[in-house]
């Protein structure tokens, strides 16, 4: 089968490892995506969308349940958190210093997604940062 980085394909998610789930990419080849790539829950046999992240020279492959790239995450992600702001009132009790686990459960995004998009909604002044907590401005 032919697959290029960045590719998007169709996923059916098999068992959990160590590492993270086996994926069953287009129905006929296996793929991993890591555990700390994933934001929330998979469920054995569950069909859904990834990207190919990286084919390795044994012929493994790395799979993202994210688009790869800047920009075609970032606007994702800023909406997520602009909407999880207007759901709580405009203010979100998390900051550049929260912890990962609690940005995962908040957002379901990693803490480098979290902040990239934070960093953007900042400089585009929808945002006004807190020690603390982000209100919007």
């Amino acid at each position: 089968m032919d697959l290029e980085i960045g590719q998007k394909v169709s996923l059916i998610i098999g068992k959990e490892s160590s590492l993270g789930f086996t994926v069953l990419i287009e129905e006929s080849v296996e793929g991993l995506v890591y555990k700390n790539e994933i934001f929330s829950d998979l469920d054995e046999g569950t069909k859904t969308i990834g990207y190919i992240k990286n084919i390795r020279e044994d012929q493994k492959i790395d799979v993202s349940l994210r688009p790869l790239g800047y920009l075609n995450t970032i606007e994702d992600d800023k909406s997520k958190i602009l909407h999880q702001l207007k759901q709580h009132n405009g203010i979100l009790m998390l900051s550049d210093k929260s912890s990962p686990d609690s940005i995962k459960f908040h957002l379901q995004m990693s803490k480098k997604a979290f902040k990239r998009a934070l960093g953007a909604l900042y400089k585009e002044k929808k945002v006004v940062l807190y020690k603390d907590k982000i209100e919007v401005n």
